[in-house]
């Protein structure tokens, strides 16, 4: 069953260019390390919630968009496999030092789809 691994940040309205750039160099990597899929989306209606909501869990501030991506994977075995290939891949240890957002306030997760129609 696939597996999909999804991304939340805060990203800086100026830094939308750079961060489609980013995002654009990273998807063939994440496509070569095993990935079959993946979406990057750029926040449009993300509202103020009561509790919680999107913008709070990135603790985003004023001039910054809320972004919503995720990684499907054919299998969490596979997703395991890229996120080693990931970490130790010269490539992505370059993206990584020239993130346009604040990578520390980024959430993300594995999740294992239960409903897909």
């Amino acid at each position: 069953m696939k597996y999909v691994e999804g991304f939340v940040a805060a990203v800086p309205v100026a830094n939308k260019d750079a961060y489609r750039k980013h995002a654009a160099e990273a998807a063939p990597l994440f496509k070569e390390f095993g990935a079959t899929r993946v979406v990057e989306c750029w926040g449009d209606d993300v509202p103020e919630g009561k509790v919680t909501d999107f913008r709070r869990a990135v603790n985003a501030e004023d001039g910054e968009v809320v972004v919503f991506s995720w990684v499907e994977y054919p299998s969490k075995e596979a997703r395991d496999a890229a996120n080693e290939k990931i970490m130790s891949d010269p490539r992505m240890k370059e993206m990584g030092g020239q993130m346009p957002f604040d990578g520390r306030r980024m959430i993300f997760g594995g999740f294992a789809p239960i409903l897909d129609a």
